[in-house]
């Protein structure tokens, strides 16, 4: 059934031939956008939706989540608020409680953390494995995830757990983790970080997963300068996220690369530790996504409209830099052309704002602005 959607005040299509367009309307067929362009020359559909005179925008991509999880981190929280650094050792409190976990109680949270999501205008979401640990329990995160989540990332080397030898860890997660979890996700990252894995145990679960045929992600970065960016670069792997302390090199390899910078504001923002340097990277280039970060311990958030507002307020990202980070960002940080767009042949997702325009996102921060939502084509508010 073809949908026309019409009476748009300020349609973001994020396709450089299209722009921005006024008084506009989309045809979505299906779960695709069929037509884009200007109200007046809508062709007839199946259903009309007016929005009278709101913005619509693609919905967003958040390309960086952890929601397979159990648990609750509040205390850990309670404690940074009072000053007490962020270590990455805090994850193994959540590894406990998700082996803990039946599925059903893991499959439960993800639902709802992605209802959440969704409600928000998120349309399109990764998740990671990276709770587990062990080769069940990373299965178990995988298929579960797979279930729910439109792209989905291996993390076995999040963290080496409490007791475990750091190399025979890498060993397992190269090797027979790597082999159970494969079949149920597109990508494998690896926490490349001061507390958790080093430059040379990083590039070999890299580069293992690359000859399974797995595309690769890198968290880098966080907690100072680091390798992260360099390997994710050199193993032209399609994101690294965090880039919260970047040298010159750093900035100047993303700029030169088609590695994404992904940012993750709230994340810096619960961890108290800069914010990345958005502004830095794309003055010199780089591309860049911005995600929620979405996990128990370090960025308690599915609101993706909450990041693109720290991006503008915060980090001097412009409201169309940060709005296109955090949907056609996020697409590329996936490496995607289907999503993040409002263009004919692309997915039919849509977020219609309660407001005229998308700089209401970052003028009224904290006003929950989602007035309607379409993923695939289906109405889910």
């Amino acid at each position: 059934m073809a949908i026309l959607i019409t009476g748009i005040g300020e349609l973001t299509t994020n396709d450089p031939e299209l722009g921005k367009l006024r008084n506009a309307a989309l045809v979505l067929d299906g779960d695709t956008v069929a037509w884009v362009g200007p109200a007046a020359q809508a062709p007839d559909a199946d259903e009309r939706v007016d929005v009278e005179g709101r913005a619509v925008l693609p919905g967003w991509v958040d390309s960086h989540t952890h929601l397979v999880f159990a648990g609750d981190r509040t205390a850990e929280f309670e404690a940074r608020m009072a000053g007490q650094a962020y270590a990455a050792g805090g994850i193994a409190v959540t590894v406990e409680a998700t082996r803990a976990a039946s599925d059903d109680q893991l499959l439960a949270n993800l639902c709802r953390h992605v209802e959440e999501a969704t409600a928000q205008g998120t349309t399109c979401l990764e998740t990671k494995t990276g709770y587990g640990l062990t080769v069940a329990d990373e299965a178990r995160s995988a298929r579960i995830a797979a279930t729910v989540a439109d792209e989905v990332t291996f993390l076995g080397a999040h963290l080496v757990p409490p007791g475990a030898d750091a190399e025979s860890y890498v060993d397992l997660v190269c090797g027979k983790m790597l082999d159970a979890v494969a079949p149920h996700v597109r990508w494998a990252d690896v926490f490349c970080e001061t507390g958790a894995f080093d430059e040379a145990q990083s590039a070999r679960v890299l580069k293992a997963a690359a000859q399974r045929g797995l595309g690769l992600r890198v968290h880098g970065n966080q907690l100072g300068e680091g390798p992260g960016v360099q390997l994710a670069v050199e193993l032209d792997a399609a994101s690294v996220d965090h880039c919260t302390y970047l040298s010159d090199a750093d900035v100047e390899a993303l700029a030169s690369s088609s590695t994404v910078a992904t940012v993750l504001p709230a994340c810096d923002l619960s961890t108290r530790h800069p914010l990345a340097p958005a502004r830095r990277l794309l003055d010199a280039g780089a591309t860049v996504a911005v995600a929620s970060n979405a996990n128990p311990g370090s960025s308690y958030t599915t609101s993706m409209a909450f990041c693109v507002t720290t991006a503008v307020l915060q980090m001097r990202m412009t409201i169309d830099e940060a709005v296109w980070s955090a949907t056609a960002g996020g697409a590329q940080a996936l490496r995607r052309g289907d999503v993040g767009y409002l263009r004919p042949g692309a997915r039919a997702d849509v977020h219609v704002l309660a407001a005229p325009s998308t700089t209401h996102l970052a003028y009224r921060p904290g006003v929950p602005l989602t007035h309607a939502v379409w993923r695939k084509g289906v109405r889910m508010r």
